[in-house]
């Protein structure tokens, strides 16, 4: 439990440090430094990267997860498991190579008319899809190996610091655009690099292959999981598509798409921790055939997701203005403050219910979440490809928020009659009500209140003081009403911990 414990703290230091390094990068050297265009091209590179590398995979990180306790044997140095992890991606990285080279004319002249610069570096995207590729089997590696800190820092703070060096070498005219995108891939290549000596100081790792450790069922087994898998990842990434159908339209749009879309993600960022801290409790429940305990834990991280979701994003809207204006070239990026609050929403239902994704996974009933991933990949596609012709880089939001809708309403109706669990409770309703009424007042607000401030002048310092008292006078009507409505035993720790230093100052 001390390795464990020592893991996560210095993973999540990392976790800590990357945001605010990829913050400062993000709002104040490459809205600076580099085009709208030139941010929407590297944007649309690493999540077409991604998206490779995702399905090149071919499950093979779940499958480590799975599997890996049936190959640990310290004295084999694990029946040469590592060397199957190569192999796999290695073959599911081909076919995405050979697919890619069979279709890269019609992938050039897709992006041709309005994103040449795609064009130009196309032949970037598969060593950067294989560098990404192998960067995250070897961090899934370190991870069942309990070393996970080592590869978090590189994948949170060195990409990040390496591609900051890069923006700033190209925006000061050191070196030219093409180094610039070379540069930037090739952080992603000394990660993937750092990631694999890193293993191999661990002394555990061999390429050399059991084979007959492997007997037929458990390759049979490996086989259908890591051929699940494959089409079951598509669901993490249908936010990728995102980028890569907006770019069709411009590059410039998926260079202001990028700046919004970081802002909305923070929204998530809450469910990252209580997701992975509820999941195995769910697991062991549904294991003991407990529906009960299952259905009253997705009915609490349902609904402290949707309190902080839903606060998180209220929140941003409110300050968004202050936000573009203190950021460099705000006014343009400032056209997306529709898109922070569409994708906003659509990761509010997200975080919401995707517990509902892992209890579906870990019931008997998984085998219908192939049919429900096929339905959300395939709404992503089709509702991008209708929507951003009509409405620009919102309609590719809204893409993302219909297409999470889609996918929810059917998975949580099966929850409800297969299995007797609904996330749903009166208490949501509650958030849902004071979320409403703060947006409602703060409509309010913009209409008697800011043409006062307005008064004061047009300059940084009216718009700030006004976002701070909003923002104070917010909170404190929101906190009020929370310990109003006794939400759950948890909110009321945490509001009378964070109130009673106050009320001791008085």
């Amino acid at each position: 439990m001390g390795v464990i414990a020592n893991q996560s703290i210095k993973g999540a230091l990392a976790n800590y440090l990357g945001v605010l390094i990829g913050a400062f990068t993000t709002f104040f050297v490459v809205t600076d430094l580099l085009q709208a265009e030139e941010i929407g091209l590297t944007r649309v590179m690493v999540d077409a990267a991604l998206l490779f590398s995702s399905l090149a995979q071919l499950g093979t990180n779940a499958s480590i997860l799975r599997f890996y306790p049936r190959f640990r044997d310290p004295d084999t140095r694990d029946h040469g498991f590592f060397g199957w992890t190569l192999l796999l991606p290695l073959a599911g990285f081909s076919v995405v190579a050979l697919l890619f080279l069979l279709f890269k004319p019609a992938v050039v002249g897709y992006y041709a008319d309005n994103a040449p610069l795609i064009v130009d570096f196309a032949y970037l995207l598969l060593p950067l899809t294989f560098f990404t590729l192998y960067m995250t089997v070897f961090e899934t590696n370190a991870s069942v190996l309990m070393r996970i800190a080592v590869p978090k820092f590189v994948r949170e703070v060195v990409i990040r610091l390496l591609n900051l060096a890069a923006y700033l070498l190209y925006g000061h005219g050191i070196v030219s655009l093409r180094l610039f995108v070379i540069l930037f891939c090739a952080s992603y290549a000394a990660a993937a690099l750092v990631n694999f000596c890193y293993l191999l100081s661990l002394g555990r790792v061999s390429f050399r292959i059991d084979r007959r450790f492997v007997s037929r069922p458990l390759r049979r087994e490996v086989t259908v999981y890591t051929l699940f898998m494959t089409a079951a990842v598509l669901a993490g990434n249908i936010k990728l598509f995102n980028s890569l159908f907006l770019a069709k339209e411009g590059l410039a749009l998926a260079g202001i798409y990028t700046i919004a879309c970081y802002i909305a993600n923070v929204i998530e960022i809450p469910y990252r921790s209580l997701g992975a801290i509820s999941s195995p409790v769910i697991s062991q429940a549904i294991a003991r055939g407990d529906m009960g305990e299952v259905n009253r834990l997705g009915q609490q991280v349902s609904l402290h997701q949707l309190l902080v979701a839903s606060m998180l994003l209220f929140f941003i809207w409110i300050n968004l203005p202050p936000l573009f204006a203190i950021i460099p070239n705000g006014a343009q990026y400032s056209s997306g403050a529709g898109v922070v609050l569409i994708l906003g929403l659509a990761n509010l239902v997200n975080s919401t219910f995707s517990i509902a994704t892992n209890i579906l996974n870990f019931s008997r009933h998984f085998a219908f979440s192939l049919l429900f991933i096929s339905l959300l990949t395939l709404s992503a596609i089709l509702l991008n490809l209708w929507l951003i012709p009509r409405w620009g880089i919102n309609g590719s939001a809204a893409a993302t928020l219909f297409a999470y809708c889609l996918y929810f309403l059917p998975l949580l109706t099966l929850l409800r009659r297969r299995m007797g669990v609904s996330l749903f409770s009166a208490k949501q309703l509650q958030v849902a009500a004071l979320a409403l009424l703060l947006f409602g007042l703060n409509a309010l607000w913009d209409w008697l209140l800011s043409p006062c401030f307005a008064r004061l002048g047009n300059g940084l310092w009216p718009l700030l003081a006004q976002a701070v008292l909003r923002t104070g006078l917010f909170a404190a009507l929101a906190a009020a009403a929370l310990r109003r409505l006794h939400v759950s035993p948890e909110v009321d720790r945490l509001l009378n911990r964070l109130l009673r230093p106050a009320a001791r100052r008085r």
